[in-house]
């Protein structure tokens, strides 16, 4: 989404795959908040290739469960091949939308951009890219090379840091407080206090 879109929308999901013939749809959630797939009501979608989302009507969903997506109805969308043309689609909503927090949360979109700070030393290692939706929620983190960080690129899957191998795959960090007990927004920066053999350099 372009930087003008990023400051209007909030990103919550992306259709996967369709689910079953019926036009049921598969979203890989990119929200904490449940009800932004299982409460029917208006909601907005990005298709690829487009600059602008499009109103849609949200008619029910559920958690799959041991997969970390929902399936989710759309009104209109009633067959497998219409489905089919979402793919990669992306379910947004207004930044003026965003739900309230508990102490201690963070919308994604705040988190990705933020500088990885070693809470020992206070060496910048990297940049958070992406955050990927599990047990515990995965910060994709892209270290420095050289002092300069390396070109991201997208993990294939949810694999732990340690067996995430080449100096261009971000580094996957499960954001739980004993391993990220700072984040500091308004720095624009979280520390870290990574077990031996998280980082690949460990």
């Amino acid at each position: 989404m372009a930087d003008s879109l990023q400051e209007e929308w909030l990103e919550i999901g992306r259709i996967v795959a369709p689910q079953g013939l019926d036009g049921s749809l598969r979203v890989y959630p990119n929200s904490d908040f449940p009800e932004r797939f299982l409460e029917p009501g208006d909601r907005w979608l990005l298709k690829p290739g487009q600059s602008t989302p499009e109103s849609v009507q949200l008619l029910s969903g559920r958690y799959l469960s041991g997969k970390g997506l929902y399936v989710i109805k759309l009104k209109g969308i009633n067959y497998r091949d219409q489905a089919e043309t979402l793919r990669d689609a992306k379910l947004v909503v207004s930044a003026g939308d965003r739900l309230e927090l508990e102490p201690d949360e963070f919308h994604v979109s705040d988190l990705v951009g933020l500088e990885v700070r070693l809470q020992d030393t206070g060496q910048a290692i990297g940049t958070v890219v992406d955050i990927y939706a599990a047990g515990n929620d995965l910060l994709a983190v892209q270290l420095k090379s050289d002092g300069v960080t390396t070109t991201p690129s997208q993990p294939t899957n949810s694999k732990p840091a340690s067996q995430t191998q080449g100096q261009n795959n971000p580094v996957l960090i499960p954001f739980v407080y004993d391993i990220v007990p700072v984040v500091d927004l308004a720095a624009g920066f979280i520390e870290i206090t990574p077990p031996k053999g998280l980082l690949p350099t460990d």
